[in-house]
């Protein structure tokens, strides 16, 4: 029986936050009235809970002179402790607001260069557009440059253009893309739709490397149709095979992601006869938590990279078009 009313006392003694709310907006507006405005409420609704916390609590909160509320003497240092309580559900509130627009957070993410020239890009910029106030940091790594970049934690997630056996990463699909022959305006092939593996092979190419994940797909082409191909220039990048290519210096293979939305414009592209298509994925270390900011960017890479994908573009590299918000 003692014990029941020790507790019950110990909750008379307590104020709710909406107690410590109503009171505080009744000791700034001064009236009834006023905290009932501010609070959005009935006035009678008001005047009930501060009767009902003065005689509950046994305190006098106010005293009433022509129509307006002021603080009792008692209650000064419960006012101090009120606005101190405010304060800190200030601060709450704000780093919550900050939070939720990206503050006090950074995305870091890493990609092969073929996925960050044009589909990276249009994924930050959705993420920007939820998240205005995050610090992101982009990576554009070598495959082989993925594998410590994960597991050492300098990033939440890499977007990549095959997929590696490794005991330490996870991969997620992301999109299904083909490759392309680009040329230059006024070559023999221009203007053409498409070109198959045997006449690409009797022009200088440029940037096709066997180990490269895309390469590789048009070297076992060239093998299995027992194809001679001459190299006259190796470049590791998308963009710098697109800038010799535009300078006339030969024919490339592209990948349709580096190319996507007019990414490199003065180059025409000719679809590949045989199948060239690909899958790329979204590596991540195996077992770690990812952030929401980081599952937003994974969402919108692949959301940006499937919207170009053969079967629901049908078949172009680079439509144009306009982005839903």
């Amino acid at each position: 029986m003692i014990a029941a009313t020790i507790v019950f006392r110990e909750a008379q003694d307590m104020m709710t936050l909406r107690q410590v709310e109503v009171i505080r907006a009744v000791m700034v507006t001064g009236t009834i009235g006023g905290a009932a405005k501010l609070l959005n409420v009935s006035a009678p609704g008001i005047s009930r809970l501060v009767k009902y916390t003065e005689r509950s609590l046994g305190i006098r909160f106010f005293q009433r002179q022509n129509g307006r509320y002021f603080p009792t003497p008692e209650a000064e240092n419960i006012f101090e402790q009120i606005n101190g309580v405010y304060k800190k559900v200030d601060d709450l509130s704000e780093i919550i607001s900050k939070i939720g627009r990206g503050g006090l957070s950074e995305l870091r993410i890493g990609s092969v260069p073929s996925i960050s020239q044009v589909m990276v890009p249009r994924a930050i910029e959705r993420v920007r557009r939820r998240y205005p106030d995050l610090g992101i940091d982009i990576n554009i790594l070598k495959l082989e440059e993925a594998i410590d970049y994960l597991l050492l934690g300098r990033g939440e997630c890499v977007a990549m253009s095959y997929r590696l056996e490794h005991s330490g990463l996870d991969f997620m699909p992301l999109a299904s893309g083909e490759l392309y022959c680009i040329v230059p305006p006024g070559h023999e092939l221009a203007g053409r739709k498409q070109v198959s593996a045997a006449e690409i092979t009797r022009y200088p190419l440029i940037g096709i490397d066997p180990n490269d994940p895309y390469g590789r797909i048009m070297a076992e082409i060239f093998a299995r149709h027992r194809l001679d191909y001459n190299i006259t220039i190796r470049a590791r990048f998308g963009t710098t095979v697109c800038a010799l290519v535009k300078a006339g210096l030969g024919i490339a293979i592209i990948d349709q992601f580096t190319v996507a939305h007019g990414g490199y414009p003065g180059i025409e592209l000719l679809k590949i006869t045989e199948p060239t298509r690909f899958d790329t994925y979204i590596a991540v270390k195996r077992g770690a938590p990812l952030s929401l900011h980081v599952e937003y960017f994974i969402e919108s890479l692949r959301a940006e990279m499937r919207a170009v994908e053969p079967s629901r573009g049908n078949g172009k590299a680079a439509p144009a078009r306009g982005r839903k918000k």
